[in-house]
């Protein structure tokens, strides 16, 4: 029995075919628990690609919601989330930036995987590497998932990476 990698016409539409190079990286963080692991991981791949890290925070601006059930404090309060946002990513990319390919922070407000989409084509990046938070059962259904969201309407390609592994 001839196995598939034997078959030269079996993916013959893959000739030819090259991997881009990847030089900008986006990586979404949401400086939960899991932050460092997913931080760790993308650094390792854009070491290994010679990439620039670009980091990138999104905090939810609850547009969407009924304002009859968002309480005027939720504006002040994400005024608060931002400032302590910023801190954190000027923190993370102090951390970093001296790395041989660099690496660069942005917070801004919106809706996770719309916010994670533009940022990746305003950048031209060539990779996004997100964290998957594991959600299960009802909390996937209410809320989805933002890694599956960026999959689906990515200008690159994903990778995608379980910490809780």
């Amino acid at each position: 029995m001839e196995g598939v990698g034997n078959d030269p016409d079996k993916f013959s539409i893959l000739r030819g075919c090259k991997m881009t190079e990847i030089h900008k990286v986006v990586v979404p963080v949401d400086f939960s628990t899991n932050t460092d692991k997913v931080v760790e991981y993308a650094l390792s791949v854009a070491d290994k690609l010679g990439a620039n890290i670009l980091f990138f925070h999104v905090i939810n601006d609850f547009q969407g919601y009924d304002m009859m059930l968002v309480h005027p404090s939720f504006m002040g309060l994400t005024k608060d989330l931002e400032q302590q946002a910023e801190e954190r990513m000027a923190a993370l990319v102090k951390k970093y930036e001296q790395r041989e390919n660099g690496a660069s922070g942005n917070v801004v407000v919106g809706d996770a995987s719309d916010e994670i989409i533009k940022y990746a084509k305003l950048q031209n990046a060539d990779m996004i590497i997100i964290g998957t938070h594991g959600a299960k059962g009802l909390e996937k259904i209410l809320l989805g998932s933002t890694a599956e969201r960026v999959v689906k309407r990515a200008p690159c390609p994903v990778l995608i990476f379980n910490p809780f592994t």
